[in-house]
């Protein structure tokens, strides 16, 4: 059975306009104008248990209102939803025991006093016993090395070990789904490579299910084989990562590492091109079919000593779409 399923699933927001100043102010008190945005419009989606999918797309694209209508915190302008069986924005005991939201952003720990102490709050509100509390807080803290900072004040924390901390308590009443939006925003290489980490194990070896939103391709790469890109509040692409990196970006990367300089033809193999040249490592850019044909000409441009195959940058994948618009 499927764990979330929306359908014409749509979030619209009223706002009303106000002119500068004190005159808009005071004007603003007897008229207002009133618009409508839609932040969402007619989201279909069916999500397995157990899947790692990344919901990408650019700023204002509704990544975080799609989030937040999963998750209870908005209700629905129209469309239906359901996740884990529940209507989420009803917010039943029930179904918020079965979910987890981390705000990259926004903290649930308190500031003032230790991750240890918003933890027993946390105990109270999902009516945990002692055993299972213990063992849960002492097995996420050895998982991310940070057992020795729960009795520390939240604020003398670093960012990275705040991040940390977080998800502890997120994931201490053992939820079955799991919604993350910029969980490693602002976070160092090692410690963005520890909460990777952290979170593929959770996945795999407790079958949770797990939205990412993230402006770090590294990221979805690293977790993601599925990805949803939401453009102007719609569905534009819903598959395969690799699928939406071998429609934008159809040729394949080669990195080729010589002992010297290569001495280059002066024509390439056909479908070929060449990224840069920087002394040793040439980069070129090779249809897929022609992949065999550029390494068996490559020896022949000097002493080869290392090769590299790849796909197109994500980074550069994203440009490409959200610069033209999803199709």
């Amino acid at each position: 059975m499927p764990v979330i399923t929306t359908s014409g699933l749509t979030k619209d927001y009223r706002f009303h306009r106000q002119s500068p100043g004190l005159g808009g102010a005071v004007k603003s008190l007897f008229r207002r104008t009133y618009e409508t945005r839609r932040a969402l419009d007619g989201l279909d989606l069916t999500l397995e248990p157990g899947e790692f999918v990344g919901l990408l797309g650019r700023n204002g694209a509704g990544k975080t209102t799609t989030l937040k209508l999963l998750s209870g915190l908005l209700r629905p302008s129209s469309g239906t939803v359901s996740v884990l069986g529940h209507e989420p924005w009803r917010r039943s005991f029930d179904f918020l025991r079965r979910i987890a939201v981390v705000l990259g952003q926004k903290s649930m720990l308190w500031w003032d006093v230790s991750a240890m102490d918003s933890y027993l709050v946390h105990r109270a509100m999902y009516d945990l016993d002692r055993a299972t509390f213990d063992r849960s807080v002492a097995d996420l803290a050895e998982m991310l090395s940070v057992s020795e900072l729960l009795t520390i004040p939240v604020r003398k924390l670093s960012l990275g070990e705040r991040m940390k901390c977080e998800l502890i308590g997120a994931l201490l009443h053992q939820p079955e789904m799991l919604f993350l939006d910029e969980p490693t925003i602002g976070l160092d290489v090692l410690s963005t490579a520890v909460i990777r980490d952290f979170l593929r194990e959770v996945n795999q070896q407790h079958g949770t299910t797990i939205i990412l939103t993230s402006h770090n391709m590294d990221d979805v790469e690293a977790l993601c084989e599925r990805v949803l890109l939401v453009d102007h509040g719609r569905l534009g692409f819903d598959g395969l990562l690799a699928d939406l990196i071998r429609s934008t970006r159809p040729a394949k990367r080669l990195t080729l590492t010589y002992a010297a300089p290569p001495v280059l033809p002066p024509d390439l193999p056909p479908d070929t091109s060449m990224i840069n040249n920087e002394g040793p490592i040439v980069r070129l850019e090779a249809e897929r079919s022609r992949i065999t044909a550029v390494l068996s000409a490559a020896p022949a441009w000097g002493e080869l000593v290392d090769v590299e195959v790849g796909e197109a940058d994500l980074d550069e994948v994203m440009r490409a779409v959200l610069s033209g618009g999803v199709r």
